[in-house]
C-alpha cells in the first residue's frame, strides 16, 4: 500500500517561521475530501532539495546508499534479537517464584502506567535531542530490563523492570523517525518497507530462536536471558556508531539559505503583531510551538472528514484491548497449562506464527479493494466481533492448543485492519499532520488502556484474576462490535434511502405557465435533465459524500449544454 505516495508537502522556512502547505489535490484522488483548512497558501522560494541519500557536508564522503540501507536495517533486526522476551511470565511464575496474584495485579499493571507517563516526554525528547541519544536510551533500558530480571528479587525490582520496559516501547517511535532523517523524501517509501520488513524479520527470527533453544535445545529460561544481554549489549554498540543527524521535525532545522525568506506580508499573516526583523528571527523552540499549534488547528479542522473519524475511533478503542490481550495472554496460558516442564512451553512458537500472520494480513490488506466509505464500519464490525469470539475462546477453553490458535488469529485479525487504517488516515492528511494523528490516537489508546488496566487489573482496583479479565475484554469487543454493526445499519439505510429518494424540481418551475413550458421542453428533447438544478458533486469512490448524494441521472444532466434550455 503506497501510504505515503500522495504528493501532499509541508515547507518549513525556519527564517522566517513561516508555513507552506501545498496540496495538489489532483494527485491526492480526494478532491472533495479536502477541508477549507488544506488551503494553498502564497508560494514562497524554495530551498535546493538535496541529493539522494544521508545529509550532506562539506568535504565528507558519503556511503553508498545500499550501505545505508544495510547498517539501518541490520540494527533494527539486532534491536529485536530477545529470544528470551517471550518467556519472560513462566520465568517469573517458575524460577523466580513469584505468585500468579502478584504478577498479575502488581507486576504487569505496571507496564501501562509507566508507558503513559512516559510516552510524551520521550516522543519531545526524541524530536529535540535528534534521535541517536533517544535510541541509546532504549538500549540501555532494554539492558537495565534483563538485569532486573536475572538479578531483581522483589515484586519492586520487577515494577521498576516493568518501567524500563515501557521506556523501550515509548522510544520505539526514534528509530522510525531516525531513518527518514538520514535520507531523501524520494527514498521515504523503500526505506520504510525495508526497515518494517527487518523488523518483522527480526521478531520473527527472536522467537523462533528461543523456541528452538527451550525445545530442542533444552535449554534453561535463565540461560535464554543471559543470551538475550548479550544480543542487547551488541545493539547498544551499534547505537553508538549510529550517525546523529542535524536536523529533525519540529525543534532541529537546517537554516535555509539566504534569499530563501517569506516576505514581510507572510510574516504578518503566520504572526500577528510580530513584524521587523527581530520578528522574524524566530528561536528553535517558538518555531517549533508555532508549528505545532498550527498542526493541532488543521488537525481539529481534518476531523470533520467521517472517515478520519472513524479510523481514528478504531485505533482508539480497538488498540486498546489488543494491547490487554498481548500484555496478559501469556499468564492466561500459564492458567490453562501451568509450567512444569519447560520444554513443553511454546511461547516463542505461538509468538513467531502470530508474527507471521500479522505479516501476512498486513501484505494482503493491501489488495482488498472495496468502498470503505459504504462498508468501513460493516468490516470493522465484523473483525471486531470474530475478535470478540476468540477472546471468549481463549477464556473458555481448557486446551492450550485452541488458546494457541485463537491468540495467532486474534492477533492476525488486528493487524489485517492495521494498514486499511493506517492508509484511510494518511490519504486525507499531510505526513506530518498524518504523524500528529497517529500520535494522539497512540496517546488516547494509552490513557484508555491504563483506566481499564486500573479499573480491572490493578489491586487497587477490582484486582480480577486474569481468566474473569479476559472476560471482561470479551464483553469489551461485543460492546465494540454492536457499535459498529448499528452504524454500519445505519449509513447502508441512508445510502440505500438516499439512492432511491426522488429528485426535486427546479426552483424556478412555480407557475402553470412555466410547468407547461417544461412539459413542451420535455416532448422536444426527451429529457428534464437540462432543467435540473446544478448539485454537489460527488466525491471518490473510497471516500465520503461531499455534502449530499447525488444520484447518476442528475450528474448526467450537467454534462448537457444549458443553452439548450
Amino acid at each position: 500500500m503506497h501510504v505515503w505516495s500522495q504528493e501532499v508537502t509541508l515547507r518549513l522556512h525556519e527564517r522566517s517561521g513561516s508555513i507552506t502547505f501545498s496540496l495538489p489535490r489532483a494527485a491526492w484522488g480526494l478532491g472533495s475530501m479536502a477541508t477549507s483548512s488544506q488551503s494553498v497558501e502564497k508560494p514562497v522560494p524554495l530551498e535546493p532539495q538535496p541529493e539522494p541519500g544521508p545529509e550532506s557536508g562539506p568535504g565528507r564522503k558519503h556511503p553508498s546508499w545500499q550501505c545505508l540501507v544495510f547498517f539501518l536495517c541490520f540494527y533494527g533486526f539486532m534491536a529485536q534479537m530477545r529470544p528470551g522476551e517471550s518467556f519472560i511470565t513462566p520465568y517469573l511464575l517458575g524460577y523466580k517464584n513469584f505468585t500468579q496474584k502478584q504478577v498479575t495485579n502488581e507486576i504487569t499493571p505496571v507496564l501501562s502506567y509507566s508507558y503513559l507517563a512516559v510516552l510524551v516526554p520521550v516522543f519531545l525528547l526524541t524530536d529535540y535531542l535528534r534521535y541517536k541519544p533517544v535510541l541509546i536510551l532504549q538500549s540501555l533500558s532494554y539492558i537495565s530490563v534483563w538485569l532486573l530480571l536475572l538479578f531483581g528479587h522483589s515484586v519492586l525490582h520487577m515494577q521498576f523492570m516493568e518501567f524500563f520496559f515501557s521506556l523501550t516501547m515509548a522510544a520505539r517511535i526514534a528509530y522510525s523517525s531516525y531513518i527518514f532523517s538520514l535520507v531523501h523524501p524520494a527514498q521515504y517509501q523503500r526505506m520504510a518497507g525495508y526497515s518494517r520488513a527487518a523488523v518483522l524479520l527480526g521478531v520473527f527470527t527472536s522467537s523462533v530462536l528461543g523456541q528452538l533453544l527451550v525445545t530442542v535445545g533444552r535449554v534453561f529460561f535463565t540461560t535464554l536471558h543471559y543470551l538475550s544481554l548479550a544480543f542487547l549489549t551488541f545493539t547498544l554498540v551499534l547505537t553508538i556508531l549510529l550517525k546523529r543527524p542535524k536536523r529533525s521535525l519540529f525543534f532541529n532545522h537546517i537554516e535555509p539559505a539566504p534569499g530563501g525568506g517569506a516576505s514581510p506580508s507572510e510574516l504578518d499573516q503566520m504572526h500577528p503583531g510580530v513584524d521587523g526583523p527581530s520578528g522574524r528571527k524566530l528561536g528553535g523552540m517558538r518555531l517549533a510551538a508555532w508549528t505545532l499549534v498550527r498542526m493541532l488547528r488543521e488537525l481539529g479542522n481534518s476531523l470533520q472528514l467521517p472517515q478520519l473519524r472513524l479510523w481514528s475511533l478504531w485505533w482508539i478503542f480497538n488498540s486498546a484491548g489488543y494491547y490487554l490481550i498481548v500484555y496478559y495472554v501469556h499468564i492466561l496460558w500459564n492458567v490453562v497449562e501451568p509450567t512444569t516442564d519447560s520444554t513443553k512451553v511454546y511461547n516463542g512458537g505461538v509468538d513467531a506464527a502470530s508474527t507471521l500472520l500479522g505479516a501476512i494480513t498486513s501484505f494482503t490488506a493491501g489488495y482488498v479493494k472495496i468502498r470503505w466509505a459504504l462498508w468501513a464500519k460493516l468490516v470493522i464490525g465484523v473483525v471486531t466481533a470474530l475478535q470478540a469470539g476468540l477472546v471468549f475462546l481463549m477464556y473458555h477453553t481448557k486446551s492450550i492448543s485452541l488458546c494457541y490458535v485463537a491468540f495467532v488469529l486474534f492477533r492476525g485479525s488486528y493487524q489485517f485492519l492495521v494498514p486499511i487504517a493506517t492508509f484511510q488516515i494518511a490519504s486525507s492528511l499531510s505526513k506530518e499532520l498524518c504523524a500528529l494523528v497517529f500520535g494522539v490516537n497512540t496517546f488516547l489508546a494509552t490513557v484508555l488502556k491504563t483506566i481499564i488496566t486500573l479499573i480491572v487489573s490493578d489491586k487497587r482496583g477490582l484486582g480480577l484474576e486474569v481468566c474473569l479479565q479476559f472476560l471482561v475484554y470479551f464483553v469489551y469487543f461485543v460492546l465494540l462490535s454492536v457499535a459498529y454493526f448499528a452504524a454500519a445499519l445505519g449509513s447502508l439505510w441512508h445510502s440505500r434511502r438516499d439512492r432511491h429518494q426522488p429528485e426535486p424540481l427546479a426552483q424556478e418551475l412555480s407557475s402553470p405557465l412555466k410547468e407547461k413550458d417544461v412539459q413542451a421542453l420535455n416532448l422536444q428533447d426527451g429529457a428534464l435533465s437540462n432543467l435540473q438544478p446544478e448539485a454537489t458533486t460527488l466525491a471518490p469512490e473510497d471516500s465520503t459524500w461531499a455534502k449530499g448524494p447525488v444520484s447518476r441521472e442528475l450528474s448526467d444532466s450537467r454534462e448537457l449544454p444549458e443553452a439548450k434550455a
